[in-house]
């Protein structure tokens, strides 16, 4: 057995602090590969250049949260703790071993007085994204986009109800009215009317009396939203939507409050993805909505969605069973009997209903509806070709192996963003903040990616020299 002698403890020797960094370690890797120069040309306004004390060096003051994020370190004041004992820490920021390490509130002071209200972490992701596409990795024919929850720093009990419109704009809306009014005059309808004249209206579909209704409302974090899905625990938390390409390089995100739909969310990170001119956009059942086939469609883009299950009772007729013609615009019921166009609600969807005298009398009543006059309600949306121009595609060679890429991509990169740089959570109020979290956590995902591809580069490349060279200097082998 064998003791070691603690008696060395206070030994000196000379030794650089280069010489103390592994050459392994992922930090000298996003050293040697990942320019931060930039950052100096996005601060410089933010800055006096002829009064005040010195300040901290800017770069220095933008990688103590990418060491934070990049290590899924908890907080600041951890992140500083951490970075007073650790040399590579202390080499990537530029400290030798006896520079003092800044207060942990130095970076949120200088957030609040000079980068509070401005794009500068979306753009320095923006900037680092550039680095990555500068060496031909990125491939956006491709897009992969999906959203996540990311719960917020909000107690739960600490609510208010607040009052709320029903139905907020939707990004469609005014496209969408112009549509439904000429398909209501194609019919020989009137056009519709603004709500506050829709109860002097006899052939406006019904509108629920009042125009608002409670929501719950964070007194703590009032931007985040009160999230609940399937058997998750009701919690106030942000939705993260984010899209990336075939390789997991991610190329935007968007920052929502949890209770929004991701198809309401989609056109703001869609207008972040579009520069890139992808080919096709591939989602869940979450996006496979008319307004947003349209969209992509419109814009030549292959919209690549699932099957989606149809919504009805067990023991019901499925809406597929219901046959439409187009050629006399009319429903045709399991029992050969026609379901006529109605009217074309300001929702978009024309209503097909049948005649109650002939339903009565049907064998298959039980299976095709409860309500109380026997009558069948069918809709159909007036941009439903575009939906079925998405069932098309999907039944298309090889777009199951594309949809299939997602869990690949898309998903991945939530789970390690969850597991290793601590986005299950955080602890940041306000939107803007948690936009700042999620910008920095999917630029250290970008830069670590595109560390180790370099450095794996030049090691193969210095292989080959060095192998280039022994065959020069021996020529007799």
């Amino acid at each position: 057995m064998i003791t070691k002698n603690a008696s060395n403890k206070g030994q000196m020797q000379i030794v650089s602090l280069d010489q103390l960094v592994p050459d392994d370690h992922i930090l000298r890797k996003i050293d040697s590969t990942v320019d931060f120069s930039f950052i100096y040309d996005l601060v410089e306004e933010k800055y006096s250049s002829d009064n005040g004390r010195p300040s901290i060096d800017p770069v220095m003051l933008i990688k103590i949260p990418i060491i934070q994020y990049m290590f899924g370190i908890k907080s600041m004041r951890q992140t500083i703790k951490d970075i007073e004992v650790n040399v590579a820490y202390r080499w990537f920021l530029g400290l030798d071993f006896f520079d003092p390490v800044p207060h942990f509130s130095t970076f949120g002071k200088n957030y609040k007085r000079r980068f509070e209200g401005t794009d500068l972490f979306e753009q320095i992701f923006a900037n680092i994204l550039m680095q990555c596409m500068k060496h031909d990795l990125v491939d956006p024919s491709t897009v992969f986009v999906d959203a996540t929850h990311v719960k917020a720093a909000a107690n739960r009990k600490k609510s208010k109800r607040v009052l709320v419109a029903k139905k907020a704009a939707r990004f469609y809306d005014e496209q969408l009215k112009g549509e439904i009014n000429a398909d209501r005059e194609a019919h020989g309808k009137k056009p519709l009317r603004d709500r506050d004249e829709d109860d002097n209206d006899p052939d406006s579909p019904s509108v629920p009396s009042g125009n608002l209704k409670e929501k719950k409302e964070s007194t703590t974090d009032p931007e985040s939203g009160w999230f609940h899905k399937g058997e998750h625990k009701e919690v106030f938390a942000y939705a993260v939507e984010a899209a990336c390409d075939r390789y997991g390089w991610i190329l935007g995100y968007s920052i929502h409050p949890g209770n929004e739909h991701d198809s309401k969310t989609f056109p703001a990170i869609y207008d972040k993805i579009k520069k890139f001119n992808p080919g096709a956009i591939v989602a869940d059942a979450g996006y496979k909505t008319p307004a947003i086939a349209k969209m992509l469609i419109d814009d030549g883009i292959t919209p690549v969605f699932p099957y989606k299950a149809p919504m009805t009772k067990k023991g019901f007729f499925r809406k597929y069973e219901y046959v439409y013609d187009e050629y006399f615009d009319c429903y045709v019921c399991p029992n050969n009997q026609i379901l006529k166009y109605t009217t074309t609600n300001r929702d978009g969807y024309r209503e097909y209903k049948s005649d109650p005298g002939i339903c009565e009398s049907c064998p298959y009543l039980s299976q095709c509806t409860q309500s109380k006059n026997h009558q069948k309600l069918v809709t159909r949306h007036i941009w439903q070709d575009y939906m079925d121009r998405c069932e098309d595609i999907r039944h298309t060679t090889g777009m199951k192996d594309v949809y299939d890429k997602r869990k690949e991509t898309i998903e991945r990169i939530f789970g390690v963003a969850k597991e290793n740089h601590c986005m299950r959570y955080t602890q940041q109020r306000g939107k803007a903040k948690m936009a700042m979290k999620v910008g920095l956590t999917f630029a250290c995902l970008n830069m670590k990616k595109l560390a180790k591809i370099l450095t794996r580069r030049g090691k193969k490349y210095a292989d080959l020299l060095s192998v280039f060279f022994f065959l020069r200097q021996t020529p007799n082998i």
